[in-house]
């Protein structure tokens, strides 16, 4: 009896044709797994209604491309793929959005092929490994509270070149200058530095020692921005 749940739909018909029934089974369980996707991101993830849609309906989509390809998985996953360059397309995605619709368009492709069992089985595994994975930190948000976006107001007589290397050299790993840019209708300017600090615990104490080169002039510091949309 459980190894019946894992046939597939088409093993036994030699008809090309596919039933209405058949074809109704296939998309619900589809339109299911979608479903179940796109909980699962949802819970665990922040992200907008547009996404949640398309990661819902994709599976539906590329199962119905299979079943109509009539078995000839070579121009179904040609025809599927086309699908995912919508995604590349528009905003560039995150590895996280990138690998949920890969998993969708697999979930569909397996329904696509009968395989009903089996595809929900697959997207259940996945679902689990994905929130499991996506709980463990692994050192990651420690290491990322390392790097920081640093920005120095400095008054436009102060020569900004080297002018806090000893203090960069003594708190931090790296540093970049990235930006210089005139403010305060030019009587300030405004640099920008992606840094890598040393000991994150010493950050106050890195600032302290700027206020004193830049005249207690304005400091901000904050994650930087690259670090939530590069994969």
């Amino acid at each position: 009896m459980l190894s019946s749940i894992f046939n597939g739909l088409f093993d036994n018909t030699a008809a090309t044709s596919i039933d209405i029934t058949r074809f109704l089974l296939c998309m619900a369980v589809s339109l299911i797994i979608g479903l179940l996707l796109a909980g699962v991101y949802m819970y665990r993830s922040r992200a907008t209604k547009s996404f949640l849609v398309t990661l819902s309906m994709l599976p539906v989509t590329v199962c119905v491309v299979i079943l109509m390809v009539n078995g000839n998985i070579g121009a179904g996953v040609a025809v599927a793929g086309t699908f995912s360059l919508v995604r590349f397309r528009s905003v560039p995605g995150t590895a996280r959005e990138i690998g949920m619709l890969f998993l969708a368009m697999g979930a569909g492709l397996i329904c696509g092929m009968g395989y009903l069992g089996f595809a929900l089985l697959f997207a259940v595994i996945m679902c689990l490994i994905f929130l499991g994975l996506d709980g463990l930190d692994m050192g990651i948000s420690k290491r990322n509270a390392c790097y920081k976006t640093l920005r120095i107001t400095i008054p436009e007589d102060l020569d900004y070149t080297g002018i806090f290397d000893d203090i960069f050299e003594k708190y931090t790993m790296k540093r970049e200058l990235t930006q210089v840019k005139s403010t305060n209708m030019g009587s300030m300017f405004r640099l920008t530095y992606d840094i890598m600090l040393k000991e994150p615990a010493k950050e106050k104490e890195m600032l302290d020692a700027i206020r004193c080169r830049n005249g207690n002039l304005e400091i901000t510091v904050s994650y930087q921005d690259n670090m939530v949309t590069e994969l």
